[in-house]
């Protein structure tokens, strides 16, 4: 059931030709024939991060060993890959510290900014946020032993719940499931027009879609480094906490190198000034020599152009599957309105799973969300128009033939 278009295939490798992000893709190892469509879940591998890993394993703890911390500036590489994300989410270079993972900073955040609210015992957000902000809260309730509510409402009208009981509006930019984007300058400002706190999450804004944490006013910020950020799986996240409020938090989770002077091991608990109060145990120095060397290829880029892009991916994405896949039971629930559109593009399907599994089959790696949503991620950097193009023909394909109705594609794996 193939529809004609008045797009080639042609036109789009013209149109490649012309990106001017189009010499980044040669930044990453892809392997052939794949169409990567999964960099909002895990970012492919950045070619200059194998050199960087051989030297910091090779040369540097090989040859170095311990005196790495100090030769090699290891102990600072927290604070110093903190203040290049800084670049990316609109912060100052001393309110970001790259750190833990998103779920263990977000329950550091989330317990300073009750802190600084008494009086105010409501977290809000919305019931698809991802489910590990929302278990993080639930556990941090009762961790303080109850008094507090995680209230959950409608994300298209988050607004309307704001009032004089809010302590913390808890949100995260881009949906996980829908590729929805919330308003974060107008959020902000609501939530601060009724006293509440901010804390965002910008697992899936950050490195795809330009952000401005100080322009807009916010208070608290998470991330993850292994989607958009390209760090490799499980990599280092990051938190941002505005400089107003650093002097004045209690860090919930108060290890030895949050301390103001880890190494004169003292046995009473004293906080580091600013940002770096908010670390907790040994930093974990591979890992965040892969992530840094995926920050620093995302930084030679545009923001604006990537944005740009981005936008441009997806909306040939929606164009194609609509005019050429219509029929199939695909539906999508990604906003077409740019204004309120992240980087990813998802669709309904009654048998998603399988039709996920029988295209990853087919080199086009996308990825699933139960209970029948099929998700594709558009990282501008290393995608191509022509990707875009070819993943819809190998999609056509599938579900003109019905490929995805077979056993393999239904037996459901550990990871979706």
């Amino acid at each position: 059931m193939s529809q004609s278009t008045s797009i080639s295939r042609a036109a789009l490798v013209a149109r490649d030709a012309a990106d001017p992000l189009a010499h980044f893709r040669d930044c990453f190892h892809i392997p052939d024939n794949l169409i990567y469509l999964d960099g909002n879940s895990l970012g492919p591998l950045p070619k200059r991060t194998v050199e960087r890993m051989h030297q910091t394993v090779n040369e540097e703890w090989g040859r170095m060993l311990i005196k790495g911390w100090t030769a090699c500036d290891w102990i600072n590489a927290p604070a110093r890959i903190g203040a290049k994300i800084a670049r990316l989410i609109g912060a100052q270079p001393d309110e970001v510290i790259c750190t833990d993972s998103t779920s263990i900073n977000l329950f550091k955040t989330l317990a300073a900014a009750l802190t600084l609210n008494p009086g105010r015992r409501v977290i809000l957000s919305t019931r698809d946020n991802f489910p590990t902000d929302l278990y993080i809260a639930q556990g941090l309730i009762q961790h303080l032993g109850g008094g507090y509510e995680l209230r959950m409402v409608d994300g298209e009208r988050i607004a309307e719940y704001l009032d004089d009981q809010i302590a913390v509006l808890m949100l995260t930019h881009v949906n996980y499931k829908t590729g929805r984007m919330f308003d974060l300058p107008a959020l902000t400002q609501q939530a601060h027009a009724c006293g509440a706190l901010t804390l965002w999450d910008l697992a899936h804004s950050a490195g795809a879609i330009p952000v401005d944490l100080n322009g807009a006013g916010v208070d608290f910020a998470v991330g993850c480094g292994y989607k958009y950020l390209n760090g490799g799986p499980g990599a280092p996240a990051y938190l941002f906490v505005a400089r107003r409020w650093q002097p004045l938090f209690s860090q919930p989770l108060s290890g030895w190198m949050g301390h103001a002077e880890p190494f004169a091991f003292t046995s009473i608990y004293e906080p580091a000034p600013g940002i770096g109060r908010y670390l907790c145990g040994t930093p974990p120095i591979l890992s965040m020599a892969a992530l840094e060397s995926g920050v620093d290829l995302l930084l030679e880029a545009d923001m604006q152009q990537v944005r740009a892009k981005s936008l441009a991916l997806t909306d040939l994405f929606i164009h194609l599957v609509n005019m050429r896949c219509a029929g199939y039971g695909l539906e999508l629930v990604t906003p077409r309105d740019h204004a309120i559109r992240g980087s990813q593009v998802s669709f309904r399907h009654p048998q998603g799973y399988a039709l996920m599994q029988a295209l990853i089959a087919a080199n086009v790696i996308g990825d699933f969300r139960a209970p029948d949503i099929v998700r594709f991620g558009f990282a501008p950097l290393y995608l191509r128009f022509v990707d875009v193009w070819d993943a819809v023909d190998r999609l056509l394909h599938i579900l003109e033939s019905r490929a995805w109705d077979r056993e393999e594609f239904r037996r459901l794996k550990p990871v979706t």
